[in-house]
């Protein structure tokens, strides 16, 4: 079928892989070298020239629905400042040396099919390869990393990445591209390299300037204290989302249905906070191996961030809570202030390189960077620190010389014939108004 050696061909430019970007990449190649990749016997050309105008049109369409789209596109300020942060977290990572990881747009769909409750949809794009196999655009990095990689023993491999996710949006009725970017450290993981991944997701949140809280909980800790209060293990998955909707009169009632411990059921909704305030109440109610082992990790965990100066930043919250096939000891999500939903998810998942036979040890976590849309504009940084206003018949080299003047002194500088309406400025300056000093 023409098309789909169509989209194999456009696979090799190594181009990211966006509704833009593809049509882009058609209206980009020479039409011929197109021609011949997709249709290698010339009295079947005639087939390929419909798609290629079709896709020219959408092309255009995209552009001029992201252009004037107030809800569905990414606001072009709102992009700029996803790309800077991206390479400030880029920075941050490799300066803990983390290598940066590239992968491939698609996997084979079994690969998710096998993981699939792991993933945050089941839903996914699935295309026809050359060969006949199935595959997927990638719901998920974290599956694709363990898949292609594996540390040597006694060691641990650093990796970031910033990819692109492609996820079923139920509310938008239809599949969104997502930015990424985060890090996984695999191998033998020991206190040290969780305190670092712990640090390096709290110095993450801190990049983005504005204020933070990161909420963690402990797999070990909450199921330590399931199995002491006497709840049955069936029990216990109808349990832990109660405690994670914080539904404390349901857990109570459900507790003296069961017959468990009410006062272990009702620590692991009431519970939240700094962990210097929070350990010592559950160190006392620890009953089991289980909760031992999780409290001392806590302990360990809480002198290296308050080293770093971001203990204040960290609470202990068990209504963070993971699917326990896949996750194990510590989990987190970070929160920016005025952002309804987690811009920042990770933890342990030991259990999920043992689901995908892997015998390594792995915790890491995403940083959602579409969540940074929702953030009030006015929120923002400035745009320019100097906005020089300038009449029709300005002459150029007065221009010219006035914003090489306030540039020279360090300041950005943005020369308008009037104030745009979405800009942000620390100063306005008037050209008529400014004094040429040497």
């Amino acid at each position: 079928m023409s098309f789909a050696r169509t989209a194999s061909a456009l696979y090799y430019i190594r181009r990211p892989i966006t509704l833009q970007s593809l049509f882009s990449s058609l209206h980009q190649m020479h039409l011929q070298q197109i021609l011949r990749l997709s249709c290698p016997s010339p009295d079947k050309k005639h087939w390929f020239l419909p798609i290629y105008f079709i896709a020219l049109i959408c092309y255009h369409a995209i552009i001029l629905i992201q252009q004037h789209s107030q809800n569905g596109g990414i606001p072009i300020d709102a992009q700029f400042e996803a790309e800077q942060f991206t390479h400030t977290l880029r920075a941050l990572y490799q300066q803990y040396g983390y290598v940066h990881y590239s992968m491939s747009h698609f996997e084979p769909y079994e690969l998710y099919v096998r993981n699939k409750d792991y993933l945050a949809s089941e839903r996914m794009i699935v295309f026809t390869d050359l060969n006949g196999a199935l595959m997927a655009l990638k719901p998920d990095v974290t599956i694709s990393i363990i898949k292609n990689t594996a540390a040597e023993p006694g060691t641990v491999q650093k990796l970031y990445y910033t990819e692109n996710v492609y996820r079923a949006d139920a509310k938008a009725g239809a599949f969104r591209e997502i930015l990424q970017t985060g890090l996984e450290c695999i191998g033998e993981i020991d206190a040290y390299q969780l305190c670092e991944v712990l640090l390096l997701a709290a110095k993450s949140l801190e990049a983005t300037g504005r204020e933070f809280v990161l909420d963690l909980s402990h797999l070990g800790l909450v199921s330590g204290m399931l199995e002491a209060a006497g709840v049955p293990e069936g029990a216990r998955p109808e349990l832990m989302r109660l405690i994670r909707d914080k539904n404390l009169p349901a857990v109570q009632q459900r507790g003296r249905a069961l017959g468990c411990d009410e006062t272990l059921l009702t620590t692991l909704v009431t519970v939240y906070g700094p962990l210097p305030l929070v350990l010592p109440q559950l160190r006392a109610l620890c009953r089991n191996g289980a909760m031992a082992q999780a409290l001392y990790e806590l302990e360990c965990i809480y002198p290296a961030l308050d080293a770093a100066g971001l203990s204040d930043r960290v609470r202990l919250d068990f209504s963070v809570m993971s699917d326990l096939r896949y996750y194990n000891g510590i989990i987190f999500q970070g929160f920016l202030r005025d952002v309804s939903a987690a811009v920042l998810s990770g933890g342990q998942y030991d259990q999920l390189m043992r689901k995908m036979d892997k015998t390594d040890r792995a915790v890491g976590f995403a940083v959602y960077l579409d969540q940074l849309e929702t953030l009030d504009t006015h929120e923002r940084g400035y745009d320019a620190d100097v906005l020089l206003l300038y009449p029709s018949d300005a002459a150029p080299q007065t221009l010219a010389r006035a914003v090489q003047r306030i540039a020279a002194q360090g300041k950005r500088v943005c020369a308008q014939r009037r104030q745009p309406t979405r800009g942000r400025y620390r100063e306005i300056i008037r050209l008529e108004d400014w004094r040429d000093e040497p």
